[in-house]
């Protein structure tokens, strides 16, 4: 006799193998290292290491000031004690069709770092499973309609890519994609392209929407994965972050798109009514009229058409074009008098780098900071759009301009003139560049800036043939300043 009670269970129809138990491999990580009140990290009994092992040098703590991608290699380099710095104003690839439709955030750089975070397990582990989900891209070649049908087989439980992971997991990942898709039908007149969708960005930013905090929705992808990440936005928001790039030639460019590798696309009938901004309380509210740049890779950043001239400055803007200052994230400016070292990583100076500095109280973090021992600034071993023409002096100008502009605050009528400008060398200690680097590095001129300059050597990357960094090279030559650093 049926009661009118009912129970939930597994999609009978989902076509994968899920395990039922809650419980699965996640791998040990005995003697995680631990923050002491001082700010230095200690390490318990048993500590294991996959680079740095054996010697005090497991307890030195990172902050890694870097973009999405540009630092994801070198990673393990930094070990378990490290806390990264994202920008949150990326507006390429899967993340502009989300920020075109639902606004928010970008979350494309935060969820790279996450998935890359993931630690290492066996291919039939149930975490590796869950990397293999949240790490998976729709395709980039195919129609509206086929890569919706893909997603369609995600979202309701029948892909293969669901195989292996427990059912409880499986289900509380599917209950925030569902929330996406709803959040996506609710706007279904703006059309969105599921075209080269990342996965992973749509779990993170239905995360973020659900709490209506960025760093819950990271707390979240990092307990279900296991990673123990200490990634921080660089601006806790939930509306959209644009900045906006000044020329020489007093052209501006909107959008890190536009600034770094712009996506020429065909015109495209929109039929659908944009909204005017509302008046915002917090200075980021309202959308900018938004391009599509889904189609954006990063391998196309190699072969880029250069500015009209060099770029002057970053800022950031609000939904009306007009430049704001927005507050850095408090547990930045926190952890640089917490940390040991801190590591301008490799990567996009412009858009993944200056915009961590490019906010009021990070220059007086990093300048005053007692707890750094090196500030250490990984040159890349090429230019590219945003840098085209650059020497090794140039990018570390570029830096220290950035953070003394931004600590300098507004005058009225003469006054509040009494601000500090610092030195280069309050801001970065040491240069390590690549063997066979195409960025021309003046030693001499450098040293005079009061910033060492190491030499290291990385591997031939096949496909450019350019040196790269990996985390090895990085790891000892860290150590070796540090070392140097302590025998001085």
């Amino acid at each position: 006799m049926n009661t009118g009670e009912f129970t939930l269970t597994p999609n009978p129809h989902s076509g994968v193998d899920s395990p039922g138990s809650s419980v699965f491999d996640l791998p040990t990580q005995p003697g995680q290292p631990q923050a002491s009140p001082g700010g230095n990290l200690r390490s318990t009994p048993g500590q294991s290491t996959e680079l740095l092992a054996s010697t005090p040098r497991d307890e030195t703590s990172f902050v890694v000031i870097s973009g999405g991608t540009g630092c994801n290699s070198i990673c393990s380099a930094f070990g378990r004690a490290a806390c990264y710095i994202l920008p949150v104003s990326d507006d390429g690839g899967s993340s502009s069709e989300i920020i075109r439709v639902l606004g928010g955030p970008s979350i494309g750089d935060i969820r790279s770092r996450l998935v890359r975070l993931i630690p290492p397990t066996g291919p039939a582990s149930p975490l590796e499973a869950i990397r293999m989900l949240l790490a998976y891209r729709l395709p980039a070649n195919c129609t509206d309609r086929q890569a919706r049908d893909e997603w369609r087989d995600i979202v309701e439980g029948r892909s293969n890519l669901w195989s292996g992971i427990p059912n409880d997991r499986k289900e509380m990942i599917r209950g925030f994609l569902v929330y996406f898709e709803s959040e996506i039908l609710k706007r279904a007149h703006k059309n969105f392209s599921f075209v080269n969708g990342s996965i992973g960005n749509y779990f993170l930013s239905a995360a973020q929407a659900f709490f209506r905090s960025l760093p819950s929705a990271i707390f979240l992808f990092s307990s279900i994965t296991n990673s123990q990440a200490n990634i921080l936005p660089v601006i806790v928001t939930n509306h959209t972050v644009t900045i906006a790039a000044e020329l020489e030639n007093g052209e501006r460019l909107v959008g890190q798109c536009e600034i770094s590798h712009p996506v020429r696309q065909a015109p495209r009938i929109d039929i659908s009514s944009e909204s005017e901004p509302a008046s915002p309380v917090d200075p980021l509210d309202g959308t900018l009229p938004r391009s599509r740049n889904v189609m954006f890779q990063s391998e196309g950043k190699d072969h880029y058409e250069p500015l009209g001239a060099r770029i002057s400055r970053l800022f950031y803007i609000n939904a009306y074009g007009n430049e704001i200052h927005p507050a850095p994230n408090p547990d930045y400016l926190s952890s640089l008098s917490r940390y040991d070292v801190l590591v301008y990583s490799c990567g996009s100076l412009w858009t993944s780098i200056i915009p961590c500095l490019a906010l009021k109280g990070v220059a007086n973090g990093i300048a005053r900071s007692r707890s750094f021992k090196a500030k250490i600034l990984l040159l890349n071993s090429a230019n590219d759009r945003e840098t085209d023409g650059y020497s090794a002096v140039d990018y570390i100008r570029t830096i220290a301009r950035t953070l003394n502009d931004g600590h300098h605050a507004q005058t009225y009528g003469g006054l509040s003139k009494a601000d500090t400008t610092y030195p280069v060398s309050a801001f970065i200690t040491h240069l390590v560049y690549l063997k066979g680097t195409t960025v021309e590095v003046d030693v001499r001129a450098i040293t005079a800036l009061g910033v060492q300059c190491v030499e290291v050597e990385g591997r031939v990357d096949e496909r450019s043939k350019l040196p790269q960094f990996d985390a090895v090279s990085v790891a000892h030559v860290v150590h070796n300043i540090l070392d140097n650093m302590r025998d001085e």
